[in-house]
């Protein structure tokens, strides 16, 4: 994909905070100056939802109209959810790009596995279409349209240079309080445990109820990561995958004999 300046590019916009988040109206503003913007979010926040679809019930849908600027289609379901049925059904003309976002609070770490900005980009990247998540670290500044037009010439180079089908590309802005972030650095996905503490509570009822309170990463990565890039202050740029399976061990076990006993009985 290159040439995006000739290009009149059909762009997907989802998210996980909802339809109604200052950060998909700040993305979809910088977005048009790239093609059309078909934003199709969830009704309700979703954060944290992960890759779940909606599968024992029905996804309610109605258009919205946004902030007086835009109509949208507010989906009663996940973020996945949001992608696979618009490309599926909603949209008139499948999109050229998928894009997450401005999700409020960093996604990085293992919290990529959580995320719902992530997933909503994933789903896209599964379907076949190049797809980049947007996430910008909680701080002081919520200043959305600011890490909109920061974020503009970064998804812009990723067009220039070759998106392929299929590709997924995780963004993540520092908090733009101090000012400006320092720099772009492209690194890997950090593999740090988050350790989570939960607040009890004793309910009136005679249950004990826990509150997932803000946890911290436990040590550091052998090399530089996401998560160091943006503690420093730097634009996180990584690209994901799907692939989960672990090739090391898949090979020790490819080299087990699996067949020196019958698997087919209990003996």
């Amino acid at each position: 994909m290159k040439g995006i300046e000739s290009l009149f590019m059909r762009i997907l916009l989802s998210n996980d905070d909802g339809i109604l988040a200052p950060g998909l109206a700040a993305l979809r503003e910088v977005l048009l100056e790239l093609g059309e913007v078909s934003v199709v979010a969830p009704a309700s926040v979703q954060s944290a939802a992960g890759h779940g679809i909606t599968v024992t019930g029905p996804l309610a849908v109605r258009r919205v109209h946004v902030q007086d600027s835009f109509f949208g289609h507010a989906v009663e379901g996940r973020p996945a959810d949001c992608v696979k049925l618009a490309i599926n059904h909603l949209l008139e003309a499948p999109p050229d790009l998928v894009v997450s976002g401005i999700n409020d609070g960093a996604n990085v770490a293992t919290n990529v596995l959580y995320s719902g900005t992530v997933a909503a980009a994933a789903e896209g990247a599964l379907l076949g279409y190049p797809a980049i998540a947007v996430s910008m670290e909680r701080g002081e500044e919520r200043d959305f349209r600011r890490a909109a037009r920061i974020t503009l010439p970064i998804i812009r180079q990723l067009l220039d240079r070759g998106l392929a089908a299929g590709s997924l590309i995780n963004i993540n802005l520092p908090d733009l309080a101090p000012g400006l972030p320092r720099g772009v650095r492209v690194v890997p996905q950090a593999t740090r445990v988050m350790e989570d503490d939960f607040v009890r509570f004793a309910g009136p009822d005679g249950r004990d109820y826990y509150w997932l309170a803000e946890g911290r990463f436990k040590h550091a990565d052998p090399c530089e990561s996401d998560l160091d890039a943006l503690n420093e202050g730097y634009i996180a740029i990584t690209p994901l995958q799907f692939d989960l399976t672990q090739y090391e061990l898949l090979s020790q076990l490819q080299a087990c004999d699996w067949n020196g006993k019958d698997v087919r009985t209990e003996k």
